[in-house]
């Protein structure tokens, strides 16, 4: 089996991560690809290995100079993320397709890299309205916070036609149910794209 990527990308409250975490319930050729971070743990419930690899700046940017990752962006001021090519090579050692959440800039730097081994799903919110409901609703981020990922959000939304597919998420159990059918037909085919 040649392995796969699928990588999800969405505005922050679009509800990717919800998703991709329901995909790997339902199909067990899936294996989550951690990204590395150099932002704090969030609490007591995110863990070193499982949620993130949590590095220094100063380690990121070493990892950079090394060529190490497969994409890394600035998402935030002093806030870096990106994907470890020796993550993919992990998932794929193991017999497995990976699956990525990442943001908007790094789905298309997956796909540039990995051509047609990659499918690129955009996960749109219904409208900037409902987002902003929902960033309001998970009470984690400040005021500021909230408009500043709208800001980006709005930002964003213009990349979505250099996506292999986009999902609106206005009905959460209809989302998953049309992603993992996208994703059962992409990992069967052998090197075809949607």
């Amino acid at each position: 089996m040649q392995g796969k990527i699928i990588a999800f990308s969405a505005p922050s409250g679009a509800g990717k991560t919800t998703i991709v975490h329901r995909l790997l319930e339902r199909i067990p050729e899936l294996s989550f690809s951690i990204s590395a971070c150099t932002r704090d743990k969030r609490g007591r419930t995110e863990a070193n290995g499982k949620d993130y690899y949590f590095i220094s700046v100063q380690e990121f940017q070493e990892k950079i100079r090394h060529d190490e990752f497969v994409e890394w962006e600035e998402v935030y001021e002093g806030a870096f993320y990106g994907t470890l090519k020796s993550e993919i090579e992990r998932i794929w050692e193991g017999g497995h397709h990976a699956v990525l959440d990442v943001d908007v800039k790094g789905g298309l730097s997956i796909k540039e890299f990995y051509k047609d081994r990659a499918l690129a799903v955009f996960v749109k919110p219904p409208s900037l309205e409902i987002l902003e409901q929902r960033l309001r609703n998970r009470a984690t981020d400040s005021a500021a916070s909230i408009s500043s990922r709208l800001y980006k959000a709005n930002f964003e939304l213009t990349f979505e036609d250099r996506f292999d597919v986009t999902i609106v998420n206005d009905d959460l159990d209809r989302a998953i149910d049309e992603a993992e059918q996208l994703i059962r037909k992409f990992i069967m085919a052998e090197s075809e794209i949607l």
